[in-house]
């Protein structure tokens, strides 16, 4: 732990931090694997084509998500501060960096919002499953069931305020006692869960072809909007341009290999990310369902694996758990965000930090919950709130931030620094990565982030 200087003026406790190397891969893969994976990519890649934009998700991954995350990283840990202060404290004096750290807590905020509603339904489908009522392979079963749970206006928001009660009761516990403890004993058991949920959807009748609109590409269905979809997927599942892996990074320990720790993170996100497509689209051809459903996929498929198989209704209610429990990883990396801040940078107590945050997404997040309900008519852009936070977010605001943090990590900050920051001060001898790396981040990130975001947008 470290002694740090308020940039207020006052002295701040001895800062909480990651204890193991194995805690800081399990939390900082518990904030990449999350909902994203087995929530978001799925549908995603159903409604834009299947293994065509796979193709261009891993792609993403690799030349975009993977050199900005070790940029976040490796600025957070070399500050030991929240994602504003961070950046106050590396740039040059009076230069506003400051601002990339400032929209990257907005894209968390907002995030949280949406995403906190996603997991509401995921705790719901909890004591679903106890209960058998979705235990089923009949489509209309399932799809009525989850119907009726976003229509109903009292459920979505009680869910969705659970939700952010327990998120932040772990929180309150700090970072080793609360993030790391939790991360690091539960993680493994989503990777053992959904390779037996994989298995089994692969003995369905007519799996293969959901295998092969997972694995076979069509690549006439690539588009620019397709590929700013994937490159925000991409920026979303690996929870970079939001703040969060600068404010992890500030947890890491000194001796900590970054290159190596993120590479690892990258593999096991995108390996989980297969092994839900492989638990999930097999199943869609095998009972007859649309792999375009959109976000409703996960909640009308894997019903449909589990009453297939032996102790399905055990597995089934197993697997939500295990999915609750990937979203609180991400979600308390996402939320990690604002309340470092307003501690850190504010002086604020980490408790009235915390609470102010949990009150400020129960009226915000409001909005999302009653997005299938209530306030489904009210739309901006011809989108409700819950997607219109989604797609600001991914398409907009984490895009610009992650510009903005190779601009500042190439251009502003330097080789020399880079070198010494990523090599623990000569320590470890990876200058062969370190080279090509910032080449990546200097010329090529930034512009293919730009010119995807602007052609996916339209504007050019």
């Amino acid at each position: 732990m470290s002694q740090n200087k308020s940039e207020t003026g006052g002295e701040l406790k001895a800062r909480d931090g990651f204890t193991s190397s194995f805690g800081v891969l399990a939390a900082t893969l518990g904030s990449a694997v999350g909902l994203g994976n087995i929530w978001k990519f799925p549908y995603l890649t159903g409604t834009n084509g299947g293994a065509g934009f796979l193709v261009v998700y891993v792609l993403a991954t690799l030349v975009v998500g993977l050199p900005v995350m070790i940029s976040e990283i490796m600025l957070g840990r070399k500050a030991k501060r929240d994602a504003v202060t961070s950046l106050v404290k590396l740039a040059p004096a009076g230069q506003p960096w400051w601002l990339v750290g400032a929209f990257g807590v907005l894209a968390a905020f907002l995030i949280m919002a949406f995403y906190s509603e996603v997991a509401a339904w995921v705790f719901a489908y909890i004591f679903k499953a106890i209960g058998g009522e979705i235990l089923s392979r009949d489509p209309k079963v399932t799809s009525d069931a989850f119907a009726a749970l976003i229509s109903d206006p009292v459920q979505s928001l009680l869910w969705q305020w659970l939700v952010l009660a327990l998120i932040g009761g772990i929180l309150l516990l700090g970072v080793s006692k609360g993030i790391e403890a939790v991360t690091k004993k539960l993680m493994p058991l989503l990777f053992v869960l959904l390779v037996v949920i994989g298995a089994r959807s692969l003995m369905l009748p007519g799996a293969s072809q959901g295998l092969a609109f997972l694995f076979a590409p069509d690549f006439s269905k690539i588009s620019a909007a397709v590929v700013l979809t994937a490159m925000g997927l991409a920026f979303f599942k690996l929870s970079i341009g939001m703040g969060t892996m600068i404010t992890y990074g500030s947890y890491f320990r000194d001796d900590q290999d970054i290159p190596l720790t993120t590479f690892r993170v990258m593999c096991a996100d995108l390996f989980v990310s297969l092994l839900a497509g492989i638990a999930i689209f097999p199943a869609v051809f095998a009972f007859g369902f649309q792999p375009a459903a959109g976000p409703s996929l996960l909640f009308i498929t894997i019903p449909a694996v589990f009453a297939s198989m032996p102790l399905g209704h055990f597995f089934m209610v197993v697997f939500f758990v295990l999915t609750a429990i990937a979203a609180t990883g991400a979600m308390l990396s996402i939320l990690e965000v604002p309340v470092s801040v307003l501690s850190e940078r504010f002086g604020i107590s980490r408790v009235k930090s915390t609470v102010i945050n949990l009150l400020l997404l129960a009226l915000v997040g409001s909005a999302c919950a009653l997005s299938n309900s209530l306030t489904a008519e009210f739309k901006i852009f011809g989108m409700t709130m819950f997607d219109l936070f989604d797609f600001v977010t991914s398409n907009v605001l984490m895009p610009l931030g992650g510009i903005c943090l190779c601009l500042f990590t190439a251009w502003v900050w330097g080789y020399d620094r880079f070198r010494a920051a990523l090599s623990n001060e000569g320590a470890l001898n990876n200058e062969r990565v370190l080279k090509p790396l910032f080449f990546v981040l200097r010329y090529v990130s930034p512009l293919l982030i730009l010119y995807v975001m602007l052609k996916g947008l339209k504007i050019i």
